[in-house]
């Protein structure tokens, strides 16, 4: 099934799917592992900077060949295109969705740009996610003026035809210096206004129950990246204090496994809704 049809079916009975960022063989694997203990579908995604680090025909195929050997319905996901380059480049290595971030720049610019990219991805039958409103990165303020309004949205796509939209809600890519809190009342205007489904990116951090009843009220894809690395590298250093292991087979598989029981931990989180 494309994911474009799966997050429609998602839609439609108020339930979610977890998009996860991988930046190496190990996350990549803990990833996996985790959706198939759990017989759950999960979307691998790759951010420009892991796409630098790793190479982009090496991440796409590492991934592809992960997906086949694992058994799990999954799909490659682009987090943060910023340009119609790196969308053009990431659909003909193969991948299933891309998302074009233009949401720092004005309205109509973003709707220009995210429709040419609706328009490219349209050959590959590929998902297009975008984002509307303010979602802010680490070291940025967020700002409630800022938020996804209904309005803005159904223009949006009206304008677009995107298959998924990002909003803004009151979560923050990177850990939380204080409390998160979503603003659930404007979610459930969002969604009602507009049919496509919606995405919540920055979940690191946010409370169970948030998650929960975001899913309730719309929210269909939850993004998670920072969480994920984190876990990985606390897991490694604590390994590191008691061994003078040089063969990283040997202190990577407790790092790996530690990626396996949080995944697993939000997989389990996600649908229980």
């Amino acid at each position: 099934m494309r994911l474009q049809n799966r997050l429609k079916q998602l839609k439609s009975e108020k339930k979610a799917i977890l998009a996860a960022n991988f930046y190496n063989f190990e996350t990549l694997s803990g990833i996996l592992h985790a959706a198939s203990n759990m017989k759950q579908p999960i979307i691998l995604q790759l951010s420009e900077s892991s796409i630098r680090y790793m190479g982009l025909h090496i991440a796409a195929a590492m991934a592809k060949a992960a997906i086949k050997e694992f058994g799990v319905e999954a799909w490659l996901h682009l987090d943060h295109g910023n340009s119609l380059e790196i969308v053009q480049r990431c659909l003909d290595a193969g991948f299933d969705s891309v998302m074009i971030d233009a949401s720092e720049k004005p309205f109509d610019e973003n709707v220009t740009i995210t429709r040419k990219v609706v328009e490219i991805a349209a050959h590959y039958k590929a998902s297009v996610e975008a984002e509307l409103g303010f979602v802010a990165k680490l070291g940025q303020m967020q700002d409630r003026q800022q938020f996804t309004q209904p309005d803005d949205a159904e223009k949006f796509l009206k304008y677009t035809h995107v298959d998924s939209l990002a909003i803004a809600i009151g979560s923050s890519h990177g850990f939380y210096k204080q409390a998160p809190k979503l603003d659930i009342p404007l979610l459930k205007e969002i969604n009602s206004a507009i049919s496509a489904p919606l995405v919540l990116h920055g979940s690191s951090g946010i409370p169970d129950d948030m998650l929960r009843e975001a899913i309730a009220n719309g929210i269909c894809k939850i993004n998670l990246a920072t969480e994920t690395k984190n876990t990985f590298m606390l897991a490694l250093k604590e390994r590191l204090k008691f061994t003078n292991e040089i063969d990283l087979r040997v202190v990577f598989p407790d790092a790996t496994q530690a990626v396996v029981d949080l995944i697993e931990n939000k997989l389990e989180i996600i649908h229980k809704v």
